[in-house]
Formats: structure tokens, sequence, C-alpha cells
């Protein structure tokens, strides 16, 4: 099966051995992880048989395409475990050669889209295709812990391979346009998600991140410090920037979760959401892959798991108020070590 999907040499090229592909080149895609419906959704718009209507779309994804998968993912999570059968078949049955392992995957491929619903594995794979120099991007969270996030960006800056994560909530259509400037500079902004917990990872990395990350879009970076208010049945997240702007968020647990909120501008106020699907954000990973130009900064991803970090310790904390820097602090030297670890275990390997 998978040496159907392997083209003649000189008909795929590698994209990024040989410098960033213009538009319309082909770039093979490979996926790991096949335990969220993220995989089959990706895939669908990647290997459409038809082009999108819009020229410009369909210039974007012209030549790419998933050509090979690896099931991977949770080994713990129901979750996720109870249907990678299912999506490992949907997966396959939109052309994709499923192979056995990250190793064996990396050779097909010009770039990665690390789909894992865990974040906890995350690390050990993205150190795979760091190594391997594909560029890559790794869906939400990044990982389960900030050591970790710290980890993998770290690798990939040493490595000069690009990466970037993104809720597609970033690119729903009025958050886009807030952070675009549609009411001016913004002076505050109220977040919400549904705000699922999973004991595995701190409390907002698993689901939260969707609102977080909307919150981000709006306000930019300069966050400084969170306070939290956890119940059973919600959270509630403010934070502080440094020019004294106010953000917050709300995770719902109970009754009717909506993705939304509202940003507060100079010029006016815009409700935020609902999200508009997986197509905005697949469409800013086929961008990144042309380019190598993540479209969400190392800084502000790192910001935002610095700031769910940072609520997290505040609830351990009963509520009192918690600095990025400290969990930061907290987080490098163990990332320092990790670091370090992962390239002596890399450049040892024959």
């Amino acid at each position: 099966m998978i040496g159907r999907i392997i083209m003649a040499a000189g008909v795929w090229l590698s994209a990024w051995a040989a410098g960033v592909a213009a538009a319309g080149e082909p770039f093979r895609l490979g996926i790991i992880g096949l335990d969220t419906s993220h995989a089959v959704a990706f895939t669908k718009v990647f290997n459409a048989d038809t082009p999108p209507d819009d020229p410009a779309e369909a210039k974007l994804l012209a030549g790419f395409r998933v050509v090979a998968a690896t099931p991977l993912g949770s080994l713990d999570i129901v979750s996720s475990t109870s249907r990678r059968e299912k999506i490992t078949a949907d997966v396959a049955s939109l052309g994709v050669a499923v192979v056995d392992s990250i190793e064996t995957l990396l050779p097909l491929v010009d770039g990665v889209l690390l789909e894992t619903n865990d974040g906890r594995p995350h690390l050990a794979q993205a150190r795979q295709v760091i190594a391997a120099g594909k560029p890559l991007f790794i869906d939400k969270p990044v990982a389960a812990s900030l050591s970790d996030v710290l980890t993998i960006y770290r690798l990939a800056e040493q490595a000069s391979v690009p990466i970037f994560s993104s809720s597609t909530l970033r690119f729903a259509p009025a958050t886009a346009a807030v952070r675009a400037g549609s009411v001016g500079p913004v002076l505050g902004c109220d977040a919400s998600s549904p705000c699922g917990l999973e004991p595995t990872h701190p409390d907002l990395f698993w689901y939260g991140i969707h609102g977080v990350e909307t919150l981000f879009t709006c306000m930019g970076i300069g966050c400084e410090a969170v306070s939290r208010t956890h119940t059973p049945t919600s959270d509630l997240v403010v934070g502080r920037w440094a020019d004294g702007r106010l953000g917050s968020f709300r995770g719902m647990r109970e009754g009717k979760q909506l993705y939304g909120g509202r940003a507060y501008g100079r010029d006016g106020t815009a409700e935020l959401g609902p999200p508009a699907g997986y197509r905005p954000l697949v469409l800013e990973i086929a961008r990144f892959f042309r380019s190598g130009k993540p479209p969400v900064s190392q800084a502000e991803t790192i910001e935002i798991y610095a700031f769910m970090e940072a609520a997290h310790e505040s609830t351990r904390r009963g509520g009192e108020t918690v600095r990025l820097d400290e969990v930061l602090n907290k987080a490098r030297p163990e990332a320092d070590t990790t670091t370090m670890q992962q390239r002596e275990s890399t450049s040892t390997r024959p």
C-alpha cells in the first residue's frame, strides 16, 4: 500500500529540502495521530477531488495531499482510544497510506500535521519530526506541560525548523476581524468556550485552549498575571495586561456551551464567534507550509500556555493572583534539562 503513494523521483518535490515550494507545487503531508476528528476533517480539505470555487483558495491548496499517516495517539484517554479504529479507517478511505511508525512516515512526506489528541507524547513525537527537518503543525494542545511547550519550541528554534500551533477559533471571521483592527485598538475582551477537563492535563490545556486562544487573538501578548475562580461547572479567569487592560476567559461545563465573547475596542465593540469550521485553519496551515512563516508567533503561543498554567496554579492557591513570569521561571530549568537531553539523544543516534 505504501508503494502506491510514492511517486517516481522527480515528480514529487521534496519541498522543504528544495526550499519553500511555490503555490501549486506538490507538497506531501503526513499525519501523526489518528485519534481526533481533526485528522479526517483536515484530510478532506487537502485531498478533495475537486478544487474550491474560490480561485485564491484553489491556488493555495493546489498540490497539497495527505499521503501517509500513523495512528499512535493516546494510550489511556478513552475519548481517544475508543475512536482510533474508525478514524484510521476513515483517513485510509481518503487515499492515505496508514504506516506503523513515525520513522516510516517521515521519508514519505514534506511536512507533518501532529494530530495526537493527547499532549503528553507530543514532545517525543515532535522531536523526531524536528530532527528530520520537516516543518510541523502541532494541533492543540502543544503539550501537556508548560516545560514541554518550551522544550518543543527550543528544539525547533535550534534546528531552524518552522512550527506553529493554533486553535481554529483564532481564525473565526469575527475574531480575525478584531485582530485586524475592526474595532480599533482593543481595550478589553471577554471570551468563552466549552472547557471540559482531562485529569492528565492542566485544566485549560485540554479544551479551554479554544477560548483562551480567542482571548489572545484579540488582546495580543503582554499579560502579566491571572486569577481564576473555579467551580465544578465553570471557570472564570481574569488576566491583567502590562498596559492595564483586562481580559477574561469563561470556561463552561454545563448547559449550552458556546464559543464566543465580546471584544471592546477604542472605536466600538464586536461579538466573537461562532467558529467557521476547520477550513480557515487548514488554509493557514497550507500558507505556513508554503512560506515557512508561522501565522502565530512563538512568543504568543508560549504566553497562552503560561496564562493557562498560571490559571492552574491560581486554583491550587485558592484563587490567588499568579504572575506569568513565575510559572515560566519555574518551567524553564526543566525545559533546559530536557532540551539538552533531547539534543544529546538525537546527536548520538546512528
